[in-house]
């Protein structure tokens, strides 16, 4: 990780825009509460629909398809 990125978060973060069918990962930001199970960070999904500020992610947990309710600043955008 640069060193120049550490610390704040920029504010592109806060308002970063995601679109329903976007492949995301999960990476936790340290300094902002998640409230999603630690067991799915690094793991990658799709999204499926907006929950009002929040994204609804279909992650496979094991052999099942789960469905979760993540806030974009906790989201990477994947290729």
């Amino acid at each position: 990780m640069n060193v120049r990125s550490r610390g704040k978060l920029q504010l592109s973060e806060y308002f970063k825009v995601l679109k329903v069918g976007d492949n995301v990962a999960v990476v936790t930001q340290q300094n902002i509460p998640s409230a999603y199970p630690k067991r799915i960070v690094g793991k990658s999904g799709k999204v499926i629909g907006i929950r009002g500020r929040s994204m609804r992610i279909k992650i496979m947990d094991g052999n099942l398809e789960k469905e979760f309710i993540i806030k974009p600043i906790h989201l990477k955008k994947l290729k």
